[in-house]
């Protein structure tokens, strides 16, 4: 059972006016790169974690007048799966203003792309689609409703300045679209929607998915009015830029740095200074940015930054995280029941079934004898060297979630492997006990027995990233098969005609069960298998010990033999009448496929 996995960590605002809330310049320095990586940690991933965000360092984009033009470099949008956001404490009263300067290079149908976050949503979602004349409207929804777009036509590759808003009594959204700063705010939106009142807003956020712009943004910025969104304030205060509010570090992290930047004071006259309280400690003087607190696993932690103006406090921010703990579980069924976002070790031996060599990912996956995860490796961690069939003890990592599969990111490296050659057998399932229990066998190597391919597409050609449908023999229960491992033989090998078993990795993409065949030899013909391989032909010696076999039938026909390794590698394609010579391979367990007279069987060969 999968948990959600939320951090409670009360807080009590001070009671400051609110003005400007959050400048966002992006600018981090000279190295480009993921942006939650970039910026420290102050933009955080709240959703999906391939097609990173990324953060360019040079140029920023500009419009004369606006507070934020021209300052770092930018943000670039340019995929379909990471959203990020930037918290700041949250605004329950007023209306909260947000704005960014953007410039789209593609558009597509429609979808929004920037928001503002509240407790267990979003709204104030801003969107953008094409006009049908190769120009771009602009649109704003809310938590609930649909895009609501207005009729003024933009023109790509053009900077321009969003100010989008929610009005917390009376839950409107309205949306300004700029070519220049304009000092009041107009009376006629470009669109406005209405939805639930009473939101507290918390963050701002950046969404990726189908549909959305292409485009670069700059100039975030977050007020309580559009003066302040138009105006750099005059009044001192103190902003936290890291870490994001709520965070979680991983376990094994020793210290956490607090990044902080004031404003419109020098810090340098007598009485002028920034003071941090950790929780119930004292409080430390007078400090600046960086702040490192020493922290330990399953630690929660509540910073208060005080800025002081003529030894009075001016502004005050507030800003929690926690470091995890690790939890150690013996086995993967253990794993799976754990807490999304949650940290673990998982002491008992996992076989590795299958590697994706495909794309940068790193994945892996891996089963014991009760169930089975896909290990995401993005960061590399994984670097000791490991092959299909190898054993591993001890991995650590974060359980995470894309598209229903759930995954294990891995925290900490191995020293190797604990075990090698390990022979992992496919569980036989069945279309109908993989609909009703797909979670039982997600991850696992399992052989979908008896089943035949659409005839739409037999006689085809398998392509990557593609799915098949394919029904149970003699029924209606369907399910997919799908190809994704595009650096294997099974892509452009043919689709059959016949009734065949499928053997792969159990999946899912949002709710929709699947079977990922690795290999040509993944998909057997279910009926001749059978039939030929029950009494038609003897091969002896098995165990073998020599250099060669011997393959006798009824007729002592030509065949054309195939061997394969267990782990699915095809080894031998050769033609023979009766002898097969085996001096190449090396001691251990493979599969040999034989083909006479248009009839196919397979056996298990022995080499010691």
């Amino acid at each position: 059972m999968i948990k959600n996995y939320f951090l409670l960590v009360a807080l009590l605002i001070s009671s400051v006016s609110f003005a400007q809330v959050l400048e966002e310049n992006f600018d981090y320095g000279m190295t480009n790169g993921d942006l939650t990586t970039a910026s420290g940690g102050a933009w955080a991933q709240h959703s999906g974690s391939a097609d990173p965000v990324q953060y360019v360092a040079t140029p920023s984009l500009t419009m004369a007048g606006y507070p934020s033009s021209g300052i770092g470099g930018h943000a670039s949008v340019s995929g379909t799966s990471q959203d990020v956001n930037r918290s700041f404490a949250g605004i329950s009263s007023g209306t909260v203003y947000g704005s960014a300067l953007v410039n789209l290079s593609a558009v597509g149908t429609g979808n929004y792309f920037l928001h503002f976050n509240i407790a267990g949503g979003f709204t104030s979602r801003v969107g953008a689609r094409d006009d049908g004349s190769g120009g771009v409207q602009f649109g704003i929804e809310t938590d609930s409703s649909t895009l609501i777009y207005g009729t003024t036509s933009y023109a790509l590759n053009t900077t321009y300045l969003l100010v989008f808003s929610y009005e917390v009594s009376t839950g409107v959204s309205n949306l300004h679209v700029l070519s220049a700063v304009t000092p009041t705010e107009p009376a006629t939106p470009e669109a406005t929607n209405t939805g639930a009142t009473g939101r507290t807003i918390s963050a701002i956020a950046v969404r990726q998915s189908s549909n959305i712009p292409t485009f670069l943004m700059d100039g975030v910025r977050v007020a309580t009015s559009w003066n302040e969104i138009m105006n750099n304030s005059t009044t001192a205060s103190v902003s936290i830029v890291t870490p994001a509010n709520n965070a979680v570090f991983d376990p094994g992290t020793s210290s956490v740095d607090i990044t902080f930047t004031t404003q419109n004071i020098d810090l340098s006259v007598a009485g002028n200074q920034v003071n941090v309280t950790v929780d119930a400690n004292p409080t430390d003087a007078d400090v600046s940015s960086p702040y490192a607190i020493p922290t330990t696993d399953g630690g929660i932690y509540g910073v208060t930054v005080e800025l002081l103006e003529n030894n009075v406090v001016v502004d005050t921010k507030m800003v929690a995280f926690s470091v995890s703990n690790i939890t150690q579980v013996n086995n993967i069924t253990d794993l799976r029941a754990g807490t999304l976002g949650g940290f673990y070790e998982l002491t008992g031996e996992a076989l590795i079934s299958y590697i994706v060599t495909e794309g940068t990912r790193n994945q892996k996956y891996i089963q014991d004898s009760g169930a089975g995860i896909l290990i995401d490796d993005t960061a590399g961690t994984l670097s000791a060297p490991l092959n299909i069939g190898d054993g591993v003890i001890g991995l650590q990592g974060e359980l995470s979630q894309f598209g229903g599969v759930l995954q294990f990111v891995p925290t900490a490296n191995v020293p190797g492997a604990s075990t090698t050659g390990n022979t992992i057998t496919p569980i036989d399932v069945t279309v109908a006990e993989l609909l009703a229990n797909g979670e039982t066998y997600e991850s696992r190597l399992i052989r979908l027995v008896d089943v035949t391919f659409d005839a739409a597409d037999v006689g085809g050609m398998f392509a990557d990233n593609t799915n098949y449908d394919v029904t149970v023999v003699g029924g209606a229960d369907m399910t997919v098969c799908r190809v994704s491992f595009g650096d294997e033989d099974i892509v452009m090998a043919t689709i059959p005609n016949t009734h065949v078993n499928i053997t792969g990795l159990g999946g899912e993409f949002n709710g929709t069960r699947q079977v990922l065949p690795r290999y040509a030899s993944d998909i057997e013909d279910a009926l001749s298998t059978e039939e030929f391989g029950r009494a038609s032909f003897s091969m002896y010696p098995n165990p073998a010990n020599g250099n060669t076999v011997t393959i006798a039938s009824a007729t002592n026909s030509t065949k054309e033999v195939k061997v394969y390794s267990i782990i699915g590698k095809q080894v031998i394609n050769t033609t023979i009448t009766n002898t097969l010579n085996i001096a190449d391979l090396q001691s251990g367990v493979y599969v040999v496929q034989i083909t006479e007279n248009g009839k196919s069987a397979t056996k298990k060969l022995v080499i010691k």
